[in-house]
């Protein structure tokens, strides 16, 4: 009993110095755990984050180290996280200022094309100002599908123009005095995004009557002294010829001929002898010789657009007026890269310019032409929309003995101008003057109470100048023509005419009968009308002494 006494009182000894031991030892990983969490409380040890302690011990650290510990964060909340981080990914990029200091695949900014988006012009509504001859402005909202024939669409229907092909949207840029008619195909949105911000640059609605003057056959558009063709089959092949053969193989002759070149930085010009291919445009290095040897490549003929140099002499120095421009794609603002060129006459300037746009443009020029001339018979009217009554009425000529009809509607026409031109001879007898002729009564007469001034055609007191400007812009075709004031002769008008891309004027006389009945004329009385309606009604049916009938009418319209 003494020994088993004597083994539980040893045994109860050794238990307290063990549980002693055991709190000792705690108590110092406990202040070693302590230390360790506010060092590093993200220090990991065995997959474990010492900062992260259990339970036991948060409940033994106390409020201060329960406060340093590592918030915890909820799958709740790190959904939130991820949620936000994807949303500001999904924010529109800031865009370039300044796209031209450094190319795309070096900025550091993002693009819309490193983030796979589109352009921004190629979503969403535009708005376009157009502007007219006279300087009034229209703004259209468009889409960036709409093409300068849709826009031209909208401007007739609402300024109730009369609609025909020869409408126009013009791409404008006054600081570099350059122009050109805008394709029917072409997008507005996408043109007017190559311009620079804030700049001078406009849209131009206009008559353009030589803009398919290449599918028209017009002899004089390729001298045959600028065409080189490509083989020997196309040698002595005409103007017609040589457009049904690109259409039908897409075969294109050579243009070839001296252009004046002026690159800009240098104020000299020279004269290269210049060849227009499909591939581009070249020129020899050693006098007219077409070896490949000699042929220097000049510039691309798909990257860049052809302009109509507005002011060349005032602006670049143009050893003539007869200038135009070669402008690439990536100029944007500026005279840098631009190609200033210079021809002999209206000829060869417009040869370069058409060729240029067939090379580029090929057949959809013609697919252009063709669909201008399916809308130009849509807006007449088909047969079935006319009313029963009108298709049982027939032209009739009761000149002869017996009426007869009419079957051809060119004939027809001429007999109605006749007829309308016999009426307003009569009504014109009826309000002739009952007085002798007198200087100012022919004022009175022909100033006061005409009825041209309704015209579309008459431009009252336009300079000799601007005629010339007007009809250069409005297309040098045969037939263009107007009626304005003289400036030399008070009383008299002045029948500008286009013929053979050159323009002359042709001076119109007020006279008197013997009677005192006003008359006007153009060749000292042996041709006699009796306003300047009539005049003009009756040239576009007959030449008379012009070299031509009038045909093309130039106009402007008031936005």
């Amino acid at each position: 009993m003494i020994q088993s006494g004597n083994g539980v009182r040893d045994w109860i000894h050794e238990t307290q110095l063990r549980l002693i031991k055991d709190n000792d030892m705690d108590l110092g990983a406990l202040e070693k755990n302590r230390s360790c969490t506010l060092d590093n409380p993200y220090e990991e040890q065995q997959g474990r984050a010492r900062g992260l302690p259990s339970t036991e011990n948060v409940e033994l650290l106390g409020r201060d180290v329960k406060r340093s510990q590592p918030v915890l964060i909820q799958r709740s909340s790190w959904g939130r996280l991820r949620e936000e981080e994807s949303r500001a990914s999904s924010l529109p990029t800031i865009p370039n200022p300044f796209p031209e200091l450094c190319s795309p695949s070096k900025s550091p900014i993002l693009s819309n094309a490193s983030l796979g988006r589109s352009p921004q012009w190629e979503s969403g509504h535009h708005v376009v100002k157009v502007f007219s001859e006279d300087d009034t402005c229209r703004s259209l909202e468009v889409t960036a599908g709409t093409t300068a024939r849709n826009v031209c669409e909208i401007l007739v229907e609402k300024t109730h123009a009369l609609s025909d092909e020869s409408w126009s949207l013009v791409e404008f840029h006054p600081h570099l005095a350059l122009e050109r008619c805008l394709e029917e195909h072409e997008s507005v949105v996408e043109v007017q995004a190559t311009w620079p911000m804030g700049g001078e640059s406009k849209f131009i609605f206009r008559k353009n009557f030589a803009k398919y003057a290449l599918f028209k056959n017009s002899p004089s558009l390729f001298p045959e002294a600028m065409v080189a063709s490509c083989s020997e089959a196309h040698k002595g092949m005409s103007h017609s010829e040589l457009i049904q053969n690109f259409l039908n193989s897409g075969s294109c002759p050579e243009i070839q001929g001296y252009l004046h070149l002026k690159e800009m930085g240098k104020k000299v010009w020279k004269r290269l002898y210049f060849l227009l291919r499909r591939s581009g445009l070249y020129y020899s290095t050693k006098g007219t010789s077409k070896d490949p040897q000699h042929l220097q490549y000049f510039i691309d003929v798909t990257e860049s657009n052809v302009f109509f140099v507005t002011q060349g002499k005032k602006l670049y120095g143009t050893p003539t007026e007869y200038g135009f421009c070669i402008k690439p794609h990536k100029t944007r603002n500026g005279t840098k890269g631009l190609k200033v060129f210079c021809t002999e006459d209206e000829q060869s300037r417009l040869c370069w310019i058409s060729a240029f746009r067939l090379f580029k443009y090929g057949i959809q020029l013609y697919r252009n032409y063709e669909l201008s001339r399916c809308s130009k018979n849509s807006w007449i009217g088909s047969p079935s929309l006319r009313s029963v009554s009108d298709n049982t009425l027939v032209a009739m000529d009761f000149s002869g003995c017996t009426g007869r009809v009419i079957d051809n509607p060119n004939e027809a026409l001429s007999a109605a101008l006749e007829e309308a031109q016999a009426w307003r001879k009569k009504t014109s007898h009826r309000n002739s003057l009952p007085s002798p002729c007198q200087a100012a009564v022919l004022s009175t007469a022909f100033h006061i109470s005409a009825i041209h001034r309704t015209q579309a055609w008459y431009h009252g007191r336009l300079s000799r100048e601007e005629t010339h400007r007007l009809i250069v812009q409005q297309g040098l075709v045969d037939g263009v023509f107007l009626v304005r004031e003289s400036q030399r002769n008070p009383k008299g008008f002045v029948l500008s005419l286009c013929h053979l891309q050159k323009i002359k004027h042709y001076l119109i006389l007020p006279q008197c009968e013997e009677d005192g009945r006003p008359y006007f004329t153009m060749d000292d009385g042996q041709t006699k009308f009796t306003d300047l309606i009539q005049l003009v009604d009756f040239h576009q049916i007959n030449k008379g002494i012009l070299p031509c009938k009038l045909q093309h009418f130039c106009t402007s319209v008031v936005l």
